[in-house]
C-alpha cells in the first residue's frame, strides 16, 4: 500500500482580504489550478485567491479533512495568529512551483 500526503491550506488574494481553506492530495496541482482560475465559477476564482500562505501536511486523509473543517470553523482572528506563526509576512509559499 503506498502512502500519500494530504494538504490542508489556506490561500489569500492580493490584498490579504479573503481566506480559503482548502484541502488535496496534491499542492503543487492544486495551486495551479488556483493561479490559473481552472474553475472560473469558484469561490476562489471570483475573490482572486491564489496566494498559498500557509499549508501543513499529513498522511491521514480523514486527519486532514477534520483539520480542514476545524480551520474552517474558526474566527479570522484565530487564522491570522497561526498564519503569522509560520509566515509572518504572509509571502507566496508556493511562488516559483
Amino acid at each position: 500500500m503506498s502512502e500519500h500526503n494530504y494538504y490542508v491550506y489556506i490561500i489569500t488574494n492580493f490584498q490579504n482580504t479573503v481566506l480559503y481553506t482548502g484541502v488535496t492530495n496534491n499542492l503543487n496541482r492544486r495551486m495551479f489550478e488556483h493561479k490559473n482560475q481552472i474553475n472560473e465559477n469558484s469561490f476562489t476564482s471570483k475573490y482572486k485567491c491564489n496566494k498559498l500562505i500557509y499549508f501543513e501536511s499529513g498522511q491521514d486523509v480523514c486527519g486532514a479533512i477534520a483539520r480542514e473543517k476545524e480551520i474552517k470553523g474558526w474566527i479570522r482572528k484565530k487564522k491570522i495568529i497561526m498564519i503569522n506563526k509560520e509566515n509572518p509576512e504572509w509571502k507566496d509559499l508556493s511562488e516559483g512551483w
